[in-house]
């Protein structure tokens, strides 16, 4: 039986650190394992994708995809929350539920660009109305079966500008 102060680890297990640039005679001393002069010598390397005067391969490569200049960000909200919170009281279920009703009952806290209803089961309430900027097609099954209605909204363009009155 081996008693605790006479624990050790396996043998190999922990590597002693080498101590560079002490001495010649270790084998790491004078440039400490870094080779010659040059920018890999001096501390404060950035030489990744860097290829010497020719085009880095990233920059070679072509650019694919695409990134909105205005991407939207969404108020995601899942159905059994939902119902969770009307069962608690917190959330009228005979009012229409939208993104000013979510932030009183504390579901969300502050409307960003819109809310979107996610989810595909977990609600049981009875008619009950949503008005929310998107509903994925689980959610709007769900909402429909139990005799709920959910109207989507078109959520606002900030960058577009409202027609003139002429």
């Amino acid at each position: 039986m081996t008693r605790l102060n006479e624990l050790r680890d396996n043998p190999g297990a922990n590597k002693i650190r080498m101590r560079i640039g002490r001495g010649i005679g270790s084998g790491k001393g004078k440039t400490g394992g870094r080779g010659g002069k040059g920018q890999t010598a001096r501390s404060g390397v950035a030489i990744n994708g860097f290829e010497g005067g020719q085009m880095p391969l990233h920059m070679r490569m072509p650019k694919r995809g695409f990134n909105a200049f205005n991407p939207k960000d969404w108020n995601e909200v899942r159905i059994d929350r939902i119902q969770a919170y009307i069962d608690s009281g917190k959330l009228d279920a005979k009012a229409v539920i939208d993104a000013e009703a979510l932030i009183a009952a504390r579901v969300i806290r502050r409307a960003k660009d819109g809310v979107r209803l996610i989810g595909s089961a977990g609600f049981t309430s009875k008619k009950v109305t949503f008005k929310v900027n998107y509903a994925t097609k689980g959610a709007l099954a769900a909402v429909e079966a139990a005799g709920g209605k959910v109207d989507v909204i078109e959520a606002k363009a900030p960058w577009k500008k409202a027609p003139r009155a002429e």
